[in-house]
């Protein structure tokens, strides 16, 4: 249910998506020393190529990707995103702004549609298509939530009929998926900022909506987990 007060877009007015890969890595070192994590290779292929194609079949026609540490090698990598079919744009941050600083530098790139948005260091099988049709409040955010990994176990976010709750004893961990209405950001001030108080707030405020993804998905956050993904997709791979 939602506040019967704010209007609710439905159409496919989402073609624009953000892919958060300004952080530094350092719990992926020595990989990042000389490499942006989202160039990391997963399975041979670099992790945000994994995000732009899954994007670009979604129906995705515009990206922006955030860069700092190390992204004139995202530029070179990525270009324009001829090659994909899409639309590429760069938001430069000189130090890492946080997620909530960085989308809101990223604003006027975004549009005033709601856009997806993505943590460029993640791996999934989440089928972005899912969102582009998801109701959304003005104002509002939509998360996608995944079982808890064990680096994660007590998660960051409960839900209750559609609707992101505080953590309690049956939390779920944020996938680092989401919709975003670009009023969501309202008020806020440029510089860097993360972005778990706006949501926080947004669960207080009743405008923080989420649903529950059973699927594969895995925060490629440490080298030992990039292995344990690697030797996964082999797997996979072999059974075919």
């Amino acid at each position: 249910m939602r506040p019967a007060s704010a209007p609710t877009t439905v159409s496919k007015a989402v073609t624009t998506a953000m892919l958060l890969a300004a952080g530094k890595g350092e719990r992926m070192r020595p990989l990042t020393l000389t490499t942006p994590k989202p160039l990391v290779l997963v399975a041979g292929k670099p992790l945000i190529e994994y995000h732009i194609e899954a994007l670009v079949k979604a129906g995705i026609e515009d990206i922006v990707i955030n860069l700092s540490w190390l992204g004139q090698q995202i530029v070179e990598h990525c270009g324009d995103g001829g090659r994909w079919g899409c639309a590429i744009q760069y938001s430069r941050e000189d130090e890492p702004l946080e997620t909530a600083g960085g989308i809101i530098q990223a604003l006027p790139q975004l549009g005033e549609t709601p856009f997806l948005l993505i943590n460029a260091d993640i791996w999934t099988e989440y089928a972005f298509e899912d969102l582009l049709y998801q109701p959304l409040p003005s104002g509002a955010a939509h998360l996608v939530l995944v079982d808890n990994p064990q680096h994660n176990a007590s998660g960051d976010f409960g839900l209750c009929e559609g609707r992101a709750t505080p953590a309690e004893n049956d939390g779920l961990t944020y996938a680092g998926i989401g919709l975003y209405d670009p009023r969501f950001f309202n008020g806020y001030a440029p510089g860097k900022r993360p972005l778990l108080p706006l949501l926080e707030q947004a669960i207080v405020e009743q405008r923080l909506f989420a649903q529950h993804y059973p699927g594969r998905w895995t925060d490629v956050g440490t080298p030992s987990r990039l292995e344990q993904l690697e030797r996964e997709l082999a797997y996979a791979k072999d059974k075919t």
